[in-house]
């Protein structure tokens, strides 16, 4: 595993981003783990976020695209902070664009905040965390409706496996082959699993037996691709 997923998995939990005990998801789902990216609330947490984002694309993507688009509202600031990664990183210069929940009629006016979009453009799209796709469904057609344009995937922080309410496919997946665009993550629950089992993080082991064993639990009823 890459040093830059090691140390992102720490950073998720030194931002109290990613949490384990005993949740219940909007889908009903007891589950043992939980992910809030709007933890990430300071500067140097936002700084960090968008040098983690920047390399990961870096990996699956290379720099031949044009435009980092960030879904409303979660997705701004990532593609804002990543945008400016990429600069830093990489002397790269990517526009970042977003949607607008309502278009605005006066000013800067349409549906879209940031870099407009024309024909040409290649775009990846970057999300926080996706767990049902429902974003992603309604800002796929915004996009394409902007031009003659190639998305060329979706990079979330974590990939969940879990299976989707209506599917056993994990909602990454799902996604992939519903728009056809290579959907990636920073990391998955198996690289979590990984870094954080047994090893201690400022004195203190994060994923014990018993929490492994809750977890593993969890992902023989709701896994997707999840090893246990």
């Amino acid at each position: 595993m890459e040093q830059y997923k090691k140390e992102f998995v720490r950073f998720m939990i030194d931002s109290d981003v990613l949490k384990f005990g005993d949740f219940t998801l909007k889908s009903g789902r007891k589950s043992p783990f939980f992910m809030n990216a709007g933890a990430y609330v300071t500067g140097a947490q936002l700084t960090r976020l968008g040098e983690y984002y920047a390399k990961a694309i870096h990996d699956a993507f290379g720099t031949d695209f044009d435009i980092l688009f960030g879904p409303a509202y979660k997705g701004i600031p990532l593609a804002v902070s990543t945008s400016m990664a990429f600069s830093k990183l990489y002397d790269k210069e990517i526009r970042y664009s977003c949607n607008r929940k309502e278009v605005k009629d006066h000013g800067d006016t349409g549906i879209l905040l940031g870099s407009k979009i024309k024909d040409g453009d290649r775009i990846v799209m970057i999300e926080d965390v996706t767990t049902s796709g429902k974003s992603i469904e309604e800002t796929y057609p915004i996009i394409k409706a902007q031009g003659d344009v190639t998305i060329k995937g979706l990079m979330v922080s974590l990939n969940r496996m879990e299976k989707g309410i209506d599917t056993d496919k994990s909602a990454l997946d799902d996604i992939g082959e519903k728009y056809g665009i290579d959907a990636r993550s920073i990391v998955d629950m198996n690289e979590v699993v990984e870094c954080l089992y047994n090893n201690e993080i400022d004195g203190r082991i994060v994923i014990d037996d018993s929490l492994k064993k809750a977890i593993d639990a969890y992902y023989a009823e709701y896994g997707a691709g999840y090893r246990m």
